[in-house]
């Protein structure tokens, strides 16, 4: 291992100081609501159910090693194990080889922040005031935001810290903290032993030279800084996931690993976009090609000091996106398109079609998981993770938390698990928001997803899209005025749920 894979190591003296996990957040309302629809979800628990899984942690000699990767922006067609016929992201394909690849699996937001709380609690990030980006103080009341995650939301790392793992988080943030927003609790309030983000966070931190939003950071203080290049970022936080690794390799260990480097603007390594200068005539793409080169060589890096420390058979490793790929008006005004795939679907980042929603999932654990199995029957998302990992290490979710995710562990063991209740999304809750360049990307605000079908509408009732996912995955033929009694039941559901959140 190279020397900068210690000289960073940073170590925060800041204890968890968020108290009691007991949680208040328009409740009575939820709980009213459920019942009416009858989603199945109690107010109480979500009950774990040991008999669904071929194992327990009793039968192991410890509780698995869970890593966590979140890429930004990254696509449902980018990896070639997807689709992308441009670039072999040979490494994450072997995750998929030795493990468990998702066809259904969304993220539950189209855009970054909201996404982020949604795998972090397990509940729609509505919840806690978050539907769009965390942006500035002035930009959040706009739209109704907090300027933060509250730290009483109940969280993944805390529940696994309280159970005796180590925790960490290297990457990006973006739950608070950044822009003019100075008093946003660090992520150690939330259940991380450690961490190291970048200027949408607070806490030690690596800045990107040169760049307006990392320079405002910098004037937040709270943590130790470092200033580097966009395309060092991912192998920083590599190392310092590797670091935390072999410092903790005798217990459990929970890392999220959540590179930023696939966002736009992207910055690549100068020998590898000459590397895809012949590819293609699309700058944008030849530099979007190289960095995700450069990020595939990094998880193969991870993935091989695991392999030699003996953990593969103790690690669980997710690897998934955070929404669709980008979509800025700029790329579509200079006549070229933009960077990113999102594969054989309609619609990208910043839209609740489901190119902005699908995204790629992958899940390896060796000699448990089946290796090289695709799942296209489950229908996953964000929410689930926290129930379901906590299912397969063996380990009780907190009991006073209504969650909205549900245990799909089932999937991710190799069976076609049906889901028990719908998928809600929001978005552009007010008119202060991103939308995508491409005006046939632009979607109505509301979505839910039920079986097959897929409904899209705007708040006020308007301009119903339904659409049968089994048959047109692609969302080209609205269905709403040939099968008028499915809109008027899913848009009574949807409705009624968007009237729940705060």
């Amino acid at each position: 291992m190279r020397d900068s894979s210690i000289c960073f190591n940073l170590e925060s003296p800041i204890n968890n100081k968020s108290g009691s996990n007991k949680i208040f957040n328009n409740f009575d309302t939820r709980r009213n609501f459920l019942k009416k629809l009858g989603l199945g979800l109690a107010a109480t628990t979500l009950a774990i159910c040991p008999s669904e899984i071929a194992f327990s942690s009793k039968r192991n000699k410890r509780q698995p090693n869970i890593i966590f990767i979140f890429i930004d922006d990254m696509g449902y067609g980018d990896l070639s194990c997807y689709g992308n016929k441009y670039v072999q992201t040979i490494n994450i394909d072997r995750l998929a080889e030795e493990g468990v690849r998702l066809t259904q699996f969304y993220v539950n937001s189209p855009i970054c922040s909201p996404s982020r709380v949604a795998v972090t609690t397990g509940m729609y990030p509505a919840r806690w005031r978050i539907n769009s980006y965390l942006s500035s103080r002035k930009q959040n009341r706009k739209r109704d935001m907090a300027d933060y995650l509250n730290p009483k939301a109940p969280t993944l790392a805390r529940t696994l810290k309280q159970a005796g793992y180590a925790t960490a988080h290297f990457g990006k943030w973006h739950m608070g903290g950044g822009r003019d927003v100075d008093d946003a609790p660090l992520p150690q309030e939330y259940g991380f032993d450690e961490s190291l983000v970048s200027f949408e966070g607070l806490g030690d931190r690596i800045l990107i030279k040169n760049d307006g939003l990392s320079k405002a950071s910098e004037k937040l203080g709270q943590g130790k800084i470092r200033w580097v290049e966009k395309h060092e970022m991912t192998d920083i936080y590599v190392n310092r996931a590797i670091d935390f690794i072999h410092r903790n390799k005798d217990k459990p260990f929970y890392i999220n690993l959540w590179p930023n480097d696939v966002h736009d603007a992207h910055v690549p390594k100068p020998q590898l976009w000459d590397k895809y200068k012949d590819v293609t005539q699309n700058e944008y793409e030849q530099k979007f090609f190289a960095v995700l080169d450069e990020l595939d060589r990094q998880i193969g890096r991870l993935m091989n000091e695991i392999s030699r420390l003996g953990l593969d058979e103790d690690t669980i490793i997710i690897f998934t996106s955070d929404n669709g790929p980008t979509d800025w008006p700029r790329y579509y005004k200079e006549g070229v398109k933009p960077p990113g795939s999102a594969g054989p679907f309609r619609g990208r980042k910043w839209s609740l079609y489901e190119g902005g929603i699908r995204t790629p999932f992958i899940i390896r654990w060796k000699g448990k998981i089946p290796a090289g199995q695709v799942n296209e029957k489950s229908v996953v998302c964000g929410i689930d993770l926290f129930p379901s990992l906590c299912s397969l290490a063996g380990i009780e979710i907190p009991q006073d938390v209504d969650f909205d995710g549900q245990d799909m562990s089932g999937a991710f063991l190799g069976k076609n698990v049906k889901r028990k209740s719908e998928i809600f999304w929001e978005y552009r809750r007010k008119p202060f928001y991103l939308k995508p360049g491409n005006p046939e990307f632009v979607s109505p605000n509301l979505a839910i997803r039920q079986g097959r079908w897929k409904l899209l509408i705007n708040d006020d009732g308007s301009g119903p899209e339904l659409y049968d996912l089994t048959e047109d995955p692609g969302e080209k033929l609205n269905c709403a005025k040939v099968k008028p009694e499915i809109v008027t039941r899913l848009s009574k559901k949807l409705l009624e749920w968007r009237k729940s959140l705060p």
